[in-house]
């Protein structure tokens, strides 16, 4: 879905094996936990979330995250919007 939203994106491994996401600058990582994987937007505090798919992380000031849980209906709109969103954020603060 991360492709899809935004065919430009790249994909890295860091981090003892996270998959990062970057489109002029990191726009999301990917962990895998025994019940949940989560998917955290670097600058998320930052991202207007109309459909109310951020569920993980919430109090802080710059990170917010879904944990997609086995079974869980996956609002693939929202989802791609929060990603076009990042990356328009990032290309706003990216320097010339």
């Amino acid at each position: 879905m991360i492709k899809e939203a935004d065919p430009e994106v790249v994909e890295e491994w860091k981090w003892r094996g996270v998959p990062t996401w970057y489109h002029d600058g990191l726009l999301c990582t990917g962990d895998a936990y025994k019940k949940a994987v989560k998917i955290t937007f670097a600058k998320g505090a930052a991202l207007e979330d109309p459909s109310g798919i951020f569920n993980s992380c919430l109090e802080g000031n710059e990170r917010r995250a879904i944990d997609f849980y086995e079974g869980d209906a996956v609002d693939e709109g929202a989802f791609k919007d929060l990603i076009r969103a990042a990356v328009s954020l990032n290309a706003s603060r990216a320097k010339p």
